[in-house]
């Protein structure tokens, strides 16, 4: 046990060294790769706006003129939340207008029974309400020149503990897809000791950053759709799956800007 505790504390002074030049920038980063996915759909739409027309309206029984107005709707309350939420602005405003996106064209598209499209939006409302426990902390440190809000921290502890738990849904559906291989098994076996300390809040800042790093690395080799030039479509769903990594990627940063809240080990450690 010595020894464990000994490499977990070198760890962690390595990963300490590694992020501290980054620190101040970590909130702003976090930020702008969680509502990376919603601004590169909302340009998509406006670069295929009548192929998005053709689709709601032959295919999913939109009428003309709903189908344009729904288009609209979504692209403004995109870009708008998104600006709202980079500078950290009405962000209660902001998280709930993006997750009416979610909602709304998962029911629009027709994917909201699909598994993978639930399992990943369920992953990006977890670093939505990572960025909502961060606006609320905010407000609580400036009520009253810093004098606390007791309901602002409280909805944080639990605001804090769902948005953990969504998160590291997106690595789970990770490790149960595709063919195993030996890195593929070790990835997966680091990976999944990182999401279930994250989920309880067990040294959970440390584990986001690890999380961060095999992301990245899983985000350029896999999603590389920039390599896909033969099939549009394809292309378009590989992009798809890219950005909503980096949101995702902006949630468990989010986590390492604001800590993992009350209701987490980490917290329980202090009062002992």
């Amino acid at each position: 046990m010595e020894q464990i505790r000994n490499v977990s504390e070198q760890t962690e002074d390595v990963l300490e060294k590694v992020s501290r030049p980054l620190k101040p920038y970590i909130p702003w980063m976090a930020r702008t790769l969680l509502v990376s996915t919603f601004i590169e759909d909302a340009v998509r739409i406006v670069v295929q706006w009548q192929n998005q027309l053709y689709f709601l309206q032959a295919y999913r029984g939109f009428p003309w003129g709903l189908s344009h107005m729904f288009l609209f709707l979504n692209v403004v309350t995109m870009l708008v939340c998104s600006g709202l939420a980079i500078g950290r602005r009405n962000t209660e405003y902001a998280v709930g207008g993006l997750f009416a996106v979610i909602v709304l064209q998962g029911f629009a598209y027709g994917l909201i029974f699909d598994l993978k499209f639930f399992i990943r939006n369920l992953s990006v409302v977890g670093g939505l309400l990572m960025l909502l426990a961060e606006g609320l902390l905010a407000r609580r440190r400036n009520v009253f020149a810093g004098l606390p809000s007791i309901s602002d921290e409280d909805k944080s502890k639990y605001v804090l503990l769902g948005g953990r738990i969504l998160l590291v849904l997106l690595f789970v559906s990770f490790v149960f897809s595709g063919e195993f291989t030996l890195t593929r098994l070790l990835v997966s076996a680091v990976g999944g000791l990182s999401c279930l300390m994250v989920a309880v809040g067990f040294k959970a800042k440390y584990s986001a950053i690890v999380l961060v790093a095999i992301l990245s690395v899983f985000n350029l080799m896999v999603n590389n759709w920039w390599s896909i030039d033969f099939n549009p479509t394809h292309r378009d769903f590989v992009k798809y799956d890219f950005f909503q990594t980096l949101s995702i990627m902006g949630g468990f940063l989010l986590l390492v800007n604001v800590g993992p809240g009350g209701f987490s080990v980490d917290e329980k450690k202090k009062n002992f």
